[in-house]
């Protein structure tokens, strides 16, 4: 049974693949790119332990901002 398992999970891999490699689909999402790419703003925000975060301190790493509301 894990054979099958892992064998199914290679092949769906596979076929992902050239999804994954083609880029974002940025007219499908709608959103026009930055061209050429532009630096994000200066930002500081607090972190979960009230200590302020700079952008800026982070450059060089994977950031992800998630930003909600609900009005």
């Amino acid at each position: 049974m894990k054979t099958v398992v892992e064998t199914s999970l290679l092949i769906a891999a596979l076929l992902a693949a050239p999804a994954f490699a083609a880029g974002p689909d940025f007219a499908g999402m709608q959103v026009q790119p930055y061209d050429p790419p532009k630096a994000a703003p200066p930002l500081v925000l607090p972190n979960l332990d009230g200590k302020a975060v700079r952008l800026e301190d982070l450059r060089g790493k994977v950031v992800m901002l998630v930003f909600w509301a609900t009005w």
